[in-house]
C-alpha cells in the first residue's frame, strides 16, 4: 500500500489552459515521489467555511523534482476549485496524497488509452510510463487541451462533438474511424463514456481497466460517500459496494456494474 503524506505544497505555477480548465503545478516530495499513474491527491481550501477536500487527479509527476501537476475544471463561483484557480506561484495549500490505486502500468501490450473531458489529464502520466504500443483516444465537448503533451507520448486521435477537430461524435467513434485494434484499455471520463467502452471490451474480449468519477468527502475510504456497485462483496461495508477512493479509482471493468 502507498504510503499517503498530509501537508503543506508549494504552488510552483498555474495557467489557465482552457475554458475553466486550470493546470497547476505543486511542490510535495514526498507525495510525487510515491505518486503513481491514476491515483489522486486532496487538496484542501484555505476556507474555513469549506471543510472538505476537493479530490484532483494528477496529471503529471517529476519525482525528480518533486512536483506534481494536476489540471482541473472549476466548477462554478465560490467553489473550492474556483478558489484554487486564484492560487500564485509561492502560495502554499494544504494537499493530501497519493491516494487510491492507479493503473496497472507493466508489460508491452498494444494499448488505448481513453480519456473524456476532464477524465483526459490522467493519461498524460499513464502514457509516459506504459511500454507498448499507445493510442490515446482524446474526446472533448469544447476546447482542446493537453494535445501537444499526449502527442508526444503516444499517437493522439481526437473526438469532438461538432466536429471541429478529428472525428465528429465520441472515442468510439473515433476507434472505429481509424480502424484502431488494442489488447488492453485505460479509462478515465464520465460514467456514459466508461457504460460504452465497457460494453465494446465485453465483445472485444479486451482486457479494460477503468477510472471512476465520484464526488468523494474523506477521500480514504472511512466515510463511504463514494461507492459503486460490485460484483463482490466488499469486507469493509459487506454489501456489493466497492470505495471508489480506497478501492479504485481505477477498477477492471468486470469488477464494477456502472
Amino acid at each position: 500500500m502507498t504510503e499517503k503524506y498530509k501537508g503543506p505544497a508549494e504552488v510552483v505555477s498555474q495557467e489557465p489552459i482552457a475554458a475553466d480548465i486550470y493546470s497547476l503545478w505543486l511542490e510535495h516530495k514526498e507525495i510525487a515521489a510515491a505518486a503513481k499513474a491514476g491515483q489522486f491527491v486532496s487538496l484542501y481550501p484555505n476556507d474555513s467555511g469549506k471543510l472538505l477536500p476537493r479530490p484532483l487527479s494528477i496529471c503529471e509527476i517529476d519525482a525528480e523534482k518533486g512536483r506534481l501537476r494536476l489540471v482541473y475544471r472549476v466548477t462554478g463561483r465560490k467553489t473550492g476549485t474556483e478558489q484554487f484557480s486564484r492560487l500564485q506561484a509561492g502560495s502554499q495549500i494544504e494537499v493530501m496524497g497519493p491516494l487510491g490505486n492507479g493503473f496497472p502500468t507493466g508489460g508491452r501490450q498494444k494499448a488505448f488509452l481513453i480519456g473524456g473531458g476532464i477524465g483526459i489529464p490522467p493519461m498524460v502520466e499513464l502514457a509516459k510510463q506504459l511500454s507498448g504500443e499507445k493510442q490515446i483516444i482524446a474526446g472533448y465537448r469544447d476546447e482542446l487541451f493537453l494535445t501537444d503533451e499526449l502527442a508526444a507520448a503516444g499517437t493522439l486521435y481526437i473526438a469532438t462533438e461538432d466536429g471541429r477537430s478529428g472525428t465528429r461524435g465520441n472515442v468510439l467513434d473515433a476507434i472505429k474511424a481509424n480502424d484502431l485494434q488494442a489488447e488492453v484499455i485505460y479509462a478515465c471520463g464520465p460514467t456514459p463514456m466508461l457504460k460504452a467502452i465497457t460494453a465494446y471490451a465485453e465483445e472485444k474480449a479486451i482486457e479494460c481497466y477503468l477510472s471512476l468519477e465520484e464526488r468523494m468527502a474523506c477521500g480514504i475510504g472511512a466515510c463511504l460517500a463514494c461507492v459503486c456497485q460490485s460484483q463482490e462483496i466488499d469486507e469493509h461495508s459487506n454489501v456489493n459496494n466497492k470505495r471508489i477512493c480506497k478501492d479504485g479509482p481505477v477498477f477492471l471493468a468486470s469488477e464494477v456494474v456502472l
